[in-house]
């Protein structure tokens, strides 16, 4: 018995990285997954490397993309009962304040607050026709510190989703829907990464402000989210739920 039989799970960003881990462990535990991303041939690929999944191309910036999802979701699994609002971009041009450009701003809200917002204005209402249901809004654990190598669009488009995450699990509580903000710290997806690969030292830099010196793996951030999509998490709401190993709880760290 799977610990989310039964349930309906639509994932955003799951062509890859965490997204992927979380579609192929939800997968694992019982769950019909929608594999939603922008990038075809990797979103099918994993579609087709799950239990049981379909693929859904989808740009979460656009309103009537993300309300096809769903509705698409319907048709193929009869409702939704989690809302996993992973999808997120960190690009190379958002950095300082004092370098990042209106535009590049600009898509990053697009992506990871407004992205955020429409997945749950269009999929809370079809949790409400299903009694409840869990969603997990991706924020970081950039909303809660600051850091001096800025990414400026990144780390406020994060804080807005824990905040819009607080507000919204207040408001449906009492309608069965709980709203948990997932933060990670540092995670090993390609994303991340790929930006190191180039600067070493970079890494190394970041890497002796980790207290388990060692970055988390897609695999340790899906089970946070499995935890809070599943039913042993039914009193946890509003909840900024950390998953850092311990970095936002530091001051310093070992040698």
């Amino acid at each position: 018995m799977g610990r989310l039989d039964g349930k309906v799970a639509v994932i955003t960003g799951a062509a890859g990285g965490i997204g992927r881990e979380a579609a192929m462990l939800f997968s694992e535990e019982g769950a019909a997954v929608v594999v939603a991303d922008t990038d075809g041939s990797a979103g099918a690929r994993t579609a087709a490397e799950c239990r049981r999944a379909i693929f859904v191309q989808v740009d979460v910036s656009d309103a009537t993309s993300v309300a096809e999802m769903y509705a698409t979701t319907v048709v193929a699994y009869g409702g939704v009962d989690i809302l996993y609002n992973n999808a997120g971009i960190m690009p190379a041009d958002d950095d300082s304040i004092l370098s990042t450009e209106p535009d590049a701003w600009d898509r990053v809200q697009a992506v990871n607050a407004k992205g955020v917002f429409l997945c749950c204005k269009y999929g809370i209402p079809h949790l409400l026709e299903r009694g409840g249901g869990s969603v997990i809004n991706v924020a970081s654990f950039v909303a809660l510190v600051g850091a001096a190598t800025s990414q400026i669009g990144y780390t406020a488009s994060k804080g807005a989703v824990l905040s819009m995450s607080r507000e919204l699990a207040v408001q449906f509580a009492r309608q069965g829907v709980r709203v948990n903000a997932l933060c990670p710290g540092p995670v090993e997806t390609p994303l991340l990464m790929r930006l190191f690969s180039d600067n070493p030292a970079a890494y190394e830099r970041r890497r002796i402000h980790l207290p388990m010196g060692r970055l988390a793996t897609a695999r340790e951030i899906a089970n946070a989210a499995l935890f809070l999509a599943g039913d042993e998490s039914s009193y946890v709401n509003g909840a900024t739920f950390l998953v850092d190993g311990g970095l936002t709880a530091a001051y310093v760290t070992p040698e």
